[in-house]
């Protein structure tokens, strides 16, 4: 029973497990070929991860409106953006910002929400004059918001148009307003001379449209058409404030330049302040000259009346009615003489009288005078110069002393001469001099930056490390997982590419040898003795398959004996 145990242990085929796909060829091809295309990607993406364009701002504080229209023709050009955070700006890589910028301007983007006279071009057929005159006063505020945000400053505009319907009637006549509301940059502002030019643009634009009736307000609700105007503006407009800091630097400039030369470029400060005033005074007078004499004055006006009575023809008599009868005829002769006449008339004269009235011209003087406004009221300057430096020679010690009343007295009367020294203004001048805090002591030069802290080279040093991670990672990739999956691929290619060795030689066939009738004999016997146990064991192992057959229990009492043992 155990030899049959044992021939059935030693004799009996085992069955081969089932062996999973990952196990077989074509598994472990397709394994092969997934590992591979995984290092393939991933080196890829560590690639262009590397290689990833810089982007730049192509616009920035647009609406919405032609934000869309951007996306919408980036995307059709098939350039990549991407937005910042806040969706403020819109970015593309940095080399397609111009070329992207000029082609989105010839398609009129941004249009920055105003429409312009590009509305008139989709005019409806049989729409009425209503709406074509709104249209056209839409398309007008829209042009004028253009032209203004041209300005530096303004980053956007709007334009309200108030325009009145035309009348036959010259009394109902209305003129035109306008409204302008401004945007500004951070941190800008604009002067009285860009408002003024945005007024003018606007009223220029407009028929009938007069510089008052056009309003500018910023987006801070301050009024800007108006600042420096009416009897409530009391603040300095900004271009007095700036004459005013020019005058002064310029005269700082002068006095520092004319006095450096003499103790030093470093050695010399100046400080100017000058009443300016902005006044515009118109003055008109008129002044009486006392009375001349009369030979020496100008005669106005010569009045002369002169009244004589001649003889009889003054009244006489009683009054009444004899008074008033006609007068009697003359009785003189006719022949006598006429000097007898004329000495009686003479003599007979009445009364007479002589007026004389005539009038000089008075004196007088009619001035007027008109000041221009930013005229210099008074002047104050101060002046501080340095110690002389003395350096010795032989030792190169430095030592510091005091000008000289002689020079201070020069300086004096140089800085005088080019500030424009004025008694009658009550201008004032003053020079000091003392030492300066620090200008004799030796200069600090600042350490330079040690090479780990300069931005130059921490960039050069970032750089180099992005390019180090990519071929660390490269090369762990190829190793680690090309290599191994490559080396069985290139075995199995060169066995199957490689030429089947030529078949040895044969050996050349050996004489035999001699045999004996006794080693046949042997041999016989041998031959015989295999057969015999051959055949009992082909016996043997049928008789355990019967028995295996017959009663399989006996089969497995003796494999639990086997592993009891």
């Amino acid at each position: 029973m155990a030899a049959a145990e044992e021939i059935i242990d030693m004799s009996q085929p085992q069955e081969e497990k089932p062996k999973g796909f990952w196990q077989t060829p074509t598994g472990r091809n397709f394994f092969l070929a997934i590992m591979a295309a995984t290092a393939l990607s991933v080196i890829t993406g560590v690639y262009l991860w590397s290689q990833q364009p810089e982007y730049k701002v192509l616009y920035s504080n647009f609406n919405d409106r032609d934000g869309g229209a951007i996306v919408a023709a980036l995307q059709q050009m098939n350039i990549p953006y991407k937005y910042s955070e806040g969706g403020v700006a819109i970015l593309v890589p940095a080399a397609n910002v111009h070329d992207v910028r000029l082609k989105l301007a010839s398609q009129g983007l941004p249009k920055g929400g105003n429409v312009g006279f590009e509305l008139m071009e989709n005019q409806k057929l049989g729409i009425s004059q209503f709406l074509e005159q709104v249209n056209f006063q839409r398309a007008l505020e829209g042009e004028l918001a253009r032209s203004i945000q041209s300005v530096g400053a303004v980053q956007s505009a709007r334009v309200h148009l108030a325009l009145p319907k035309p009348s036959v009637f010259v009394r109902e006549q209305q003129k035109p307003t306008a409204s302008v509301l401004l945007n500004l940059h951070p941190g800008r502002s604009l002067d009285q001379a860009q408002v003024n030019a945005i007024v003018h643009l606007v009223a220029s634009s407009v028929p009938d449209l007069v510089l008052s009736n056009v309003t500018v307000v910023d987006q801070n609700g301050i009024l800007l058409s108006e600042t420096g105007k009416g009897p409530g503006a009391k603040a300095l407009d900004p271009n007095q404030l700036k004459y005013v800091q020019q005058l002064q630097a310029n005269i700082v400039k002068q006095v520092e330049s004319i006095v450096a030369p003499i103790v030093g470029a470093n050695n010399v400060r100046a400080e100017a302040t000058a009443d300016v005033d902005f006044s515009q005074i118109e003055q008109a007078n008129e002044t009486y000259r006392p009375n001349q004499p009369p030979d020496k004055a100008a005669v106005r006006s010569l009045q002369s009346s002169e009244s004589t009575s001649p003889a009889g023809s003054t009244a006489s008599g009683v009054p009444g009615a004899l008074s008033n009868q006609p007068p009697t005829p003359a009785t003189a002769s006719i022949n006598t003489p006429a000097n007898a006449n004329a000495n009686t008339s003479a003599n007979v004269a009445g009364n007479s009288r002589k007026d004389v009235t005539t009038n000089f011209e008075v004196d007088k003087t009619v001035r007027y005078s008109q000041q221009a406004m930013g005229g210099l009221k008074r002047l104050s300057v101060a002046v501080v110069v340095n110690y002389r430096r003395i350096v010795d020679p032989k030792t190169g010690k430095v030592t510091i002393k005091p000008l000289t009343a002689d020079e201070i007295a020069q300086i004096n009367k140089l800085v005088r001469e080019a500030m424009g020294f004025s008694q009658e203004r009550n201008d004032t001048l003053n020079v000091v001099n003392t030492p300066f805090d620090g200008v004799d002591k030796p200069e600090v030069i600042p350490e330079p930056l040690p090479w780990w802290k300069d931005p130059v080279n921490i960039n050069m040093a970032l750089t180099a490390l992005k390019y180090l991670v990519l071929a660390a990672i490269a090369f762990y990739f190829f190793v680690r997982i090309l290599l191994p999956l490559w080396r069985p691929v290139m075995r199995k290619f060169d066995e199957l590419t490689k030429l089947p060795a030529p078949p040895p030689p044969e050996p050349e066939p050996e004489p035999e040898p001699e045999v004996t009738e006794e080693e046949i004999q042997a041999k016989t016997a041998l031959e015989e003795m295999e057969a015999k146990l051959h055949q009992g064991y082909r016996e043997n192992l049928q008789m355990a398959k019967n028995m295996a057959k017959e009663d399989p229990r006996i089969v497995a009492n003796v494999i639990k004996s086997w592993v009891g043992a």
